[in-house]
């Protein structure tokens, strides 16, 4: 595809290939890919080589037209965040009605092509998570309530069961597991990039828990949520998806993310703002290597454990 340039009622897009990209948002797709391989390698069921990568790849063109649809619903809301305001949309590099025309015809091809790959039920399921995420979460809850990444982030939490099922064809104790992980880890993790990006939500009348309860109960929901995702990450190790590799990196993460967590819950704001709330973007730092090294366990278990070195 070469650039384009043309003109609509709103002015002149000069759209590249690259911006057709960013509307997919290639870092969240980066973290579906990796959790749904997890979730199908961690399966009982072993599947052909050829049948997993085109499941995975379609997959993540599922998680692109979620980004995709997500970035035509909230550009305007986009438009007025500093953290936002580059994206393609607000930016004035491709034009609403194109974002939400790649969003749909990514969404029913990566349906229909899963299902053809691997089986109805995964390819189900990866319809329902991308309604959820650009339906559910987009269009209602971001805007309707401050439980909106709690249970939105159930949108995010589905990848892994979805390689589960392309693997096995059902659900499991084992793949609910690996959602519960991702599902109690967002909240934490996007409530303190909430309290260091200050005004954004605010600005956009987002009713993030941060506006609508304040960043003295923000703090304590973290440390809350932090602590129910220690005992779920640290009992998972005892499941047939764990084992020592994992429990160990369960258990050094976990007393490290508890640390964070309580140093975020027991100062005040006017610490926090006072050094540039550097508490608080570490503990969104770590968040991200938190989740990826839980997976990386999981993953590392399940390679290992047909030569009888993984699991217990």
């Amino acid at each position: 595809m070469s650039d384009v340039s043309y003109n609509t009622p709103t002015g002149e897009y000069d759209t590249q290939l690259g911006d057709y990209f960013a509307l997919m948002k290639p870092r969240v797709m980066s973290l579906v890919v990796f959790t749904a391989l997890v979730g199908l390698i961690a399966a009982p069921v072993p599947v052909h080589p050829v049948i997993a990568f085109a499941s995975i790849l379609f997959v993540a063109i599922g998680a692109g037209a979620s980004g995709a649809l997500n970035m035509w619903r909230d550009a305007d809301i986009d438009a007025v965040m500093r953290r936002t305001a580059k994206r393609p949309i607000p930016s004035g590099r491709v034009p609403a009605g194109e974002a939400l025309s790649l969003g749909l015809a990514l969404s029913g091809l990566s349906v229909m092509m899963l299902g053809l790959a691997a089986n109805l039920l995964s390819a189900a399921l990866l319809a329902f998570t991308i309604f959820f995420y650009a339906v559910i979460y987009s269009m209602w809850l971001k805007r309707a309530t401050p439980q909106n990444i709690v249970i939105g982030g159930a949108a995010g939490a589905f990848p892994p069961v979805i390689g589960w099922v392309i693997a096995t064809g059902s659900f499991s104790v084992e793949a609910w597991l690996m959602f519960a992980l991702i599902f109690m880890w967002t909240p934490p993790h996007f409530w303190a990039l909430a309290l260091f990006m200050k005004s954004d939500y605010d600005d956009a009348d987002v009713p993030m828990l941060t506006v609508t309860h304040g960043r003295k109960v923000t703090r304590t929901h973290i440390i809350v949520y932090t602590v129910l995702l220690a005992f779920l990450a640290v009992g998972t190790g005892f499941t047939a998806i764990g084992g020592p590799l994992y429990l160990a990196t369960a258990v050094v993460l976990n007393v490290l993310f508890l640390k964070g967590a309580y140093d975020i819950w027991r100062r005040p704001e006017e610490a926090a703002i006072e050094d540039g709330y550097t508490v608080e973007k570490k503990f969104f730092r770590l968040s991200l290597w938190y989740l990826f090294a839980h997976f990386g366990a999981i993953l590392f278990e399940a390679v290992l454990r047909p030569f009888g070195l993984g699991g217990w």
